[in-house]
């Protein structure tokens, strides 16, 4: 790993297009961060998570807008490497983390549910929610990005039939007053990576402890994995297919469209035709 301010210094100047500069873009397009903000900015000890931190911490220090941030790490129950990695990159790259423990790698796995990954992601969902309100935040900011959104849209299309997408922010139903927001919506994943590398840095990557132990052939199986080679395949004939899906999801001709639906409520073009 490389000293704490040439990494800083990294995500300024050497990625100041492919990562800064999309990520001040995201903040400003959205409106994701406003003035006395307080924020839970969301570290799963991954590349993604800890980028984001860097940058808000960047944003802090540099940027005109005052706002609070408390970088959190929720334990679902990683083993003990993982976690000991989390804490060792946090001091390393000097962001005051707070780390609380849960019981939710313990629940899911005594319920034995097929639905695992639904269950944990509910509950990690809920456990974060109840951490932002007990830190007193409006805002939690989680580290998806370009990539994400472009898997997600196709995931939806693919295996959803309907057409729907990972959005930059949105308002909590169950927790009256928090929102969430995502700075790394227009960051492609190639550059965070490029990043990761060029400062010498070593993330988590699954940290789940139910995929730990699986074969390279289950794990050929995961359907964003599926996602992510079709895209690789589409961007050998069209290397501009991302940004195009991408703005197909900003620009949605509904003049020509079978149906749309807004809050659970379904409208046919025969409604209007």
């Amino acid at each position: 790993m490389k000293d704490v301010k040439e990494i800083e210094r990294s995500i300024i100047k050497k990625y100041r297009k492919g990562i800064w500069t999309k990520f001040i873009k995201a903040i400003n397009e959205f409106n994701l961060i406003q003035e006395n903000d307080n924020i839970m900015v969301c570290i799963s000890g991954g590349k993604d998570s800890f980028l984001l931190a860097k940058c808000i911490q960047e944003l802090q220090r540099h940027g005109k807008i005052h706002f609070e941030a408390h970088y959190v790490t929720m334990d679902p129950g990683y083993n003990e490497y993982n976690r000991n990695l989390i804490l060792a990159n946090a001091q390393a790259l000097n962001i005051p983390l707070e780390i609380f423990d849960t019981d939710i790698y313990d629940v899911v796995h005594a319920l034995n549910s097929k639905s695992s990954c639904y269950l944990c992601a509910r509950m990690r969902r809920g456990h974060l929610y109840n951490k932002a309100q007990e830190l007193g935040c409006n805002k939690i900011a989680l580290a998806h990005h370009f990539n994400d959104v472009i898997e997600t849209t196709l995931l939806a299309m693919l295996y959803s039939s309907e057409i729907k997408t990972m959005l930059p922010k949105l308002h909590s139903t169950n927790f009256k007053g928090l929102e969430l927001i995502r700075p790394l919506y227009l960051v492609r994943e190639e550059e965070i990576i490029s990043w990761r590398n060029t400062n010498e840095l070593e993330f988590i990557n699954c940290a789940c402890r139910f995929t730990e132990n699986c074969s390279l052939d289950e794990a050929s199986t995961s359907k964003r994995k599926e996602i992510k080679e079709l895209i690789k395949t589409l961007k050998k004939v069209n290397p501009d297919i991302e940004y195009n899906i991408y703005k197909a999801l900003d620009n949605i001709n509904l003049n020509c469209v079978l149906g749309t639906k807004k809050d659970g409520e379904y409208h046919s073009f025969l409604e209007d035709y």
